[in-house]
């Protein structure tokens, strides 16, 4: 029998995320502390056959073409940074929604890479899978762990692993996908140029639930204002997630359109998620563990 080997690609959201500048090249320079969830979709490789994806899931059908799915490009670069690799057969179950700010895509890929790597007997730290992750997209490196860390530049300058405290939160995603080119567009940030939106605040291993949140609340998210002059319905979801009893913080995840909360406990998130979806049935709500 066949060996299949399975990972899990959790969602990526970006607890803050400054926009400090852009290049000459156009590219954006971002500065995010990102933290992963505990679920999200799932990956398998069916070992000794030939490449291939299938996909399956509540939305698979708004993945888009196989043929251009990150999957297979990260395993394309994965033989290319190792010729004589083993690939196979992948199969997708897909639950995060596309284009949602939560890193769906690349953190499939990521998935891909790690078991490709165990497959081949590569350690996923290798410098070829770093090489892989980084020719496949720009947040796909930093999936590749699925730990908190910040993130620098186009994604491609990782801080050390953080070992934060668990955070309760809720996700949000109203149903309207929201592409990151047109919220940068949007923003107007001139390349060559600096923005004026300031630092970003500290963060430390050690810090308990209660001091992070406050550090948080110190942070932004820079692509939050544009994203919602484009998708309005942003805007209300934030309203909802901060009225919410027992929300600590309310905010929009990468370029959007999904927002996240934290809540002081299980309880007052999953009280909030089921207001929501009784207010919101076509909202796509999610309780999760950040960390």
């Amino acid at each position: 029998m066949p060996k299949i080997l399975t990972e899990r690609a959790p969602a990526k959201v970006n607890l803050t995320l400054h926009v400090v500048g852009r290049r000459a090249d156009g590219w954006h320079d971002l500065e995010s502390l990102v933290a992963f969830s505990r679920g999200g979709d799932a990956l398998a490789l069916t070992e000794g056959e030939a490449l291939a994806l299938s996909i399956e899931g509540p939305v698979a059908a708004a993945a888009g073409p196989v043929s251009d799915n990150l999957v297979l490009r990260a395993a394309r670069h994965f033989a290319d940074c190792f010729p004589n690799a083993k690939l196979g057969a992948f199969h997708l179950v897909k639950r995060l929604p596309v284009a949602a700010g939560l890193g769906g895509g690349s953190s499939d890929a990521a998935a891909a890479l790690r078991l490709l790597a165990r497959a081949n007997a590569v350690a996923p730290g290798d410098a070829g899978v770093m090489d892989a992750a980084c020719a496949t997209g720009a947040d796909v490196p930093v999936c590749l762990m699925r730990r908190a860390r910040m993130m620098r530049g186009v994604g491609d300058e990782l801080g050390p692993l953080i070992a934060l405290p668990p955070l309760i939160g809720l996700l949000v995603n109203p149903g309207e996908p929201v592409e990151t080119k047109a919220v940068f567009a949007r923003m107007k940030i001139a390349p060559g140029s600096a923005t004026a939106f300031g630092g970003h605040p500290e963060f430390s291993p050690d810090m308990p639930a209660e001091t992070l949140v406050a550090a948080l609340r110190k942070g932004r998210n820079d692509m939050e204002s544009a994203a919602c002059l484009l998708a309005p319905v942003i805007g209300d979801v934030l309203s909802v997630l901060g009225a919410a009893p027992g929300c600590r913080l309310a905010r929009m995840s990468g370029s959007g359109a999904t927002s996240f909360a934290l809540f002081k406990d299980c309880r007052s998130a999953a009280r909030a998620k089921k207001a929501i979806l009784r207010a919101h049935p076509s909202w796509w709500a999610k309780s999760c563990v950040l960390n």
